[in-house]
C-alpha cells in the first residue's frame, strides 16, 4: 500500500468519480489516459484544476481518475468534486478555501425523466380538439 494515499469519490450528474491522491510531482492521469487528451478542450482542464490552484498544490500531487458514466461536462464536474474533497481529506486546513469557492458542494442538478403519456418531461403531445 502506498503511504500518504486518500481515496474519495465525487459526482456530478450521473458521472463518478474515483479519485486517488497521493504524493508526487503533479502528473494527473484520468482512465489511464493522459489529463490533457481526455479533456481536450482547455475549459475543462481549468475546471478541473481549480481546486489544486486555489489551494497551491497543483506541482505536489499525483492523482489518479477513475470516471464512470456522464458527459464530458459531467464528468469534469465531478473530478473537481473529487479532487476538492481529496483535499480536505488530505489536511482539513483547506476546507475554508474549498468551501468559499464552492468546490466542496456536490451539483445535484440532474436531468428530469420522461414520464409515460408525454413526449418528454414537461413536454406534452400536441392536443387536437378535432
Amino acid at each position: 500500500m502506498v503511504k500518504n494515499l486518500v481515496v474519495v469519490v465525487g459526482r456530478r450528474k450521473t458521472a463518478v468519480a474515483r479519485v486517488y491522491l497521493r504524493e508526487g510531482s503533479g502528473r494527473i492521469t484520468v482512465n489511464h489516459r493522459k489529463f490533457e487528451t481526455y479533456f481536450p478542450i482547455e475549459e475543462y482542464q481549468i475546471y478541473v484544476k481549480q481546486p489544486l490552484v486555489v489551494t497551491d498544490f497543483l506541482d505536489k500531487f499525483d492523482i489518479l481518475i477513475n470516471l464512470k458514466g456522464g458527459g464530458l461536462s459531467g464528468q469534469a464536474g465531478a473530478c473537481r468534486h473529487g479532487i476538492a474533497r481529496a483535499l480536505l481529506a488530505y489536511s482539513e486546513a483547506n476546507r475554508p478555501v474549498l468551501k468559499a469557492n464552492g468546490f466542496l458542494t456536490r451539483d445535484s442538478r440532474m436531468v428530469e425523466r420522461k414520464k409515460y403519456g408525454q413526449r418528454g418531461a414537461r413536454r406534452k403531445f400536441q392536443f387536437s380538439k378535432r
